[in-house]
């Protein structure tokens, strides 16, 4: 079921002015209201850039003091690990710290995932959809480089920046396999904890691809929803007796999300637990 609505004043006025397709602007304004649609288009359009600090490598105290001393300004957030650059005299991407693997350039929202899953040192995860790796070198972090992560990626394309990542993290308790994660349950490995940061339209990282502003539609809903299930099934049937899965996705739609968590629910014997880490729709 792909949800649409009938145009408004508002929804063209949206549309023209921040440049979207009006498909885009109308289900926003009927899912969220137009008061948070405003609010949201004009945050799409500044969104802060945020570093993870790689504690495998370097303490964060010493990571700030190296970074403040290059001119950079970051403030500490209510997410672990994660600062905002408040200032930076150059790219935050171009600095020696960056090269050696000290940081990772993430959105803050991006930390939250691995934060719930919370692994253990003794723990054996799949990261079901892996590259560029953010999400992934932080599941390490979080275990100490200990315990096993499988990291999936089925386009080989993306393997490289995966792999390129793993190593510039110091990342060592991670294997990467190239396959379609929707087979994976068919290895018969069975996974402590499963992290599925779903393939999606990607409403949520306009900021980062402003095509996505007008190059999403209702066929692209209905495939990304469609590889949704198919990997969560898969992801599903590959847990362990009390795993425990994450997912999440960077699109807003209701298709990926909401709608798709339904149909898990009455399809398997599993329960929803809250999210004890950031706000409403961070």
């Amino acid at each position: 079921m792909i949800f649409d609505f009938p145009s408004s004043n508002l929804s063209r006025e949206l549309a023209k002015k921040y440049g979207y397709d009006e498909f885009i602007i109308r289900r926003w304004i009927n899912f969220f209201g137009e008061e948070e649609t405003l609010k949201l288009v004009e945050a799409m359009e500044n969104v802060p850039k945020y570093i993870r600090v790689n504690t495998l490598k370097i303490s964060e105290d010493r990571l700030l003091d190296k970074l403040r001393r290059r001119g950079f300004h970051l403030s500490e957030t209510e997410v672990p690990f994660c600062y905002e650059v408040v200032e930076a005299p150059y790219s935050i991407g171009a600095t020696p710290e960056f090269l050696m693997g000290y940081y990772y350039v993430m959105d803050k929202s991006s930390c939250i995932p691995p934060l719930v899953l919370n692994p253990s040192e003794k723990d054996i995860v799949v990261d079901f959809a892996a590259s560029p790796g953010g999400k992934t070198t932080m599941l390490s972090q979080l275990m100490g480089n200990k315990g096993c992560i499988i990291a999936i990626e089925a386009n080989e394309e993306r393997l490289k920046p995966l792999i390129d990542n793993i190593h510039r993290m110091g990342v060592l308790n991670v294997g990467v396999l190239r396959m379609d994660a929707s087979s994976f349950y068919r290895t018969g490995i069975k996974a402590d904890k499963i992290l599925l940061d779903a393939p999606c339209t990607g409403e949520g990282i306009i900021h980062k691809d402003p095509t996505r502003k007008t190059s999403r539609g209702v066929k692209d809903i209905e495939f990304c929803s469609s590889l949704q299930r198919k990997l969560l099934d898969s992801a599903i049937k590959s847990l362990k007796e009390g795993g425990v899965l994450v997912y999440s996705t960077c699109s807003l739609t209701p298709e990926e999300n909401e709608i798709v968590i339904n149909e898990l629910l009455e399809r398997y014997r599993i329960h929803l637990e809250e999210i004890p880490h950031g706000d409403p729709a961070l």
